[in-house]
């Protein structure tokens, strides 16, 4: 069960973007579907929530999302840069009018000392505006705590384009 009430800020952030008729998409990895469980949770999301991309790999991705293989070799899946084209490329690969993406290391394992346990890196984008992008250090306090903030926090990037 989770510990934070995930379902309920899932249903102020609908509330919100329906009352400005706004649509979002998502693209996932190291949440693996669980943004758009969450708002998927709620009765009548299918007039705010468009699509959900899981790219919990690279070639997911590239295929998916058009983030460029060479971006990835260059700063890793866990990184701003590759966070920013995941939202760009949900964006262009729906009609939606925002997008949010996360990609970071849930753990327990899969850190080193400069991308530890706990780092996520999150973007949000509306249409024809700039990528917002949050780094969110939460420390290695368990896979689905890490999980659970990401989402907390992807929908706070996203209630600020609102």
């Amino acid at each position: 069960m989770p510990t934070l009430d995930l379902v309920g800020t899932a249903t102020l952030l609908l509330e919100e973007l329906r009352a400005q008729a706004l649509t979002l998409t998502t693209a996932e990895s190291c949440t693996g579907g669980l943004i758009s469980s969450c708002l998927t949770e709620i009765a009548g999301s299918s007039d705010v929530f468009e699509r959900g991309f899981v790219t919990y790999s690279n070639a997911a991705k590239t295929q998916m999302l058009g983030v460029p293989d060479a971006l990835i070799e260059a700063h890793g899946a866990v990184s701003p840069e590759v966070a920013g084209a995941m939202a760009e490329g949900a964006l262009d690969h729906s009609p939606a009018d925002l997008a949010v993406s996360v990609t970071g290391i849930a753990g327990p394992g899969g850190g080193s000392p400069n991308k530890p346990v706990g780092l996520v890196f999150i973007a949000a984008v509306r249409r024809g505006g700039a990528v917002n992008q949050l780094r969110c250090t939460f420390g290695n306090v368990g896979r689905s705590q890490v999980r659970q903030r990401t989402v907390v926090e992807a929908f706070r990037l996203v209630h600020s384009l609102i």
